[in-house]
């Protein structure tokens, strides 16, 4: 029955530690914007596959290259 003396308090700190972590995020912004993270991922931002990376040896030679030989 002793031991209730020491988690009241402690139960209390822990609500009060919460209830300041929750203002603390309200003010800075962390619950601005709950569903653009969401749809980020869906978003689809690859390249066109279709279009082929040419490798810096494999690139085809600029105009001015072609004017000198």
């Amino acid at each position: 029955m002793e031991v209730i003396y020491g988690l009241i308090p402690g139960m209390i700190f822990l609500g009060l530690v919460a209830v300041v972590v929750l203002f603390w995020a309200a003010r800075s912004g962390q619950f601005d914007d709950l569903e653009g993270e969401a749809h980020r991922i869906l978003m689809d931002d690859d390249a066109d596959p279709k279009k082929k990376r040419r490798s810096p040896e494999r690139r085809m030679p600029d105009a001015e290259d072609q004017d000198e030989g």
